[in-house]
């Protein structure tokens, strides 16, 4: 059995990620958490002055690069560019996504697919450019951010459950297929975690926290940091030997009463 210290198997130093939709939110929770591992990020998104802003904070290892990832036509660019600004790309992090809360008989065909499209073939896209380089380099870490939507039947959300449940299927059959080539690839599922949108999403709604909380064994919501060091475990050594799987930040909610 090769020795490893602990500091070293969670260690990213010499690595690169991309995280896309990384300038606020979890993407910026878990650009923090591998910063602090000593990863370079490259966060991709659409807003520049959201970007700035994040990696003034996270600091010289942080590289602002702005991108569409609805846009599957630049997905290939995106790559090069990042790889320009930062190094070869070890590490992709598809976490950019739109929501869309509506009965499911008030869904249009249009914002279906809007939803498909930013999260499902956006994801693909850069999957399939970063993946391939990975694959010829015969290294590298790919990791979807799915949802409790991937697990569970939640009301008014049918297009977003139909999407984060797509990246189940992509995680197991590139696991597969890039495996012997040296490639992880595994998906995160984040519960309720304390942000502004959650603020958001609950103000005035005292019944839904009281339902979340009441079937969250742990009895709180996360912190973004939570499913930033779950990232972190999944890209780095530690998880050398995982993949296709998808693993709930979730207090336990997924198993919950």
């Amino acid at each position: 059995m090769t020795k490893i210290a602990i500091k070293d198997a969670f260690d990213l130093a010499g690595e690169t990620a991309i995280i896309t939709g990384g300038g606020t939110g979890l993407g910026l929770g878990m650009a923090k958490c591998f910063v602090a591992s000593g990863a370079r990020v490259v966060l991709v998104g659409r807003r520049k002055a959201e970007l700035d802003k994040a990696c003034a904070a996270l600091g010289g290892n942080a590289f602002a690069l702005n991108g569409d990832v609805t846009k599957l036509e630049t997905a290939s660019s995106i790559i090069d560019r990042a790889e320009k600004l930062a190094g070869p790309i070890s590490i992709l992090i598809n976490n950019a996504g739109v929501h869309l809360k509506k009965p499911a008989t008030e869904t249009s065909d249009a914002e279906f697919a809007k939803l498909i499209q930013t999260n499902v073939f956006g994801a693909f896209a850069l999957t399939r450019e970063a993946g391939s380089r990975m694959v010829a380099r015969k290294s590298g870490s790919i990791l979807f951010t799915a949802s409790m939507a991937s697990l569970m039947g939640i009301p008014l959300v049918v297009a977003y459950s139909a999407a984060k449940s797509a990246y189940i299927g992509m995680v197991r059959s590139l696991a597969t297929e890039w495996g012997p080539h040296g490639v992880r690839v595994n998906a995160i599922a984040p519960g309720w975690i304390a942000s502004d949108m959650l603020d958001q999403a609950l103000s005035g709604d005292p019944a839904r926290k009281s339902k979340i909380l009441g079937r969250t064994p742990m009895n709180k919501f996360g912190e973004p940091d939570d499913v930033g060091w779950a990232a972190v475990y999944l890209c780095s050594p530690a998880s050398k030997f995982v993949t296709g799987v998808m693993l709930p930040v979730d207090g336990g909610a997924a198993i919950g009463f």
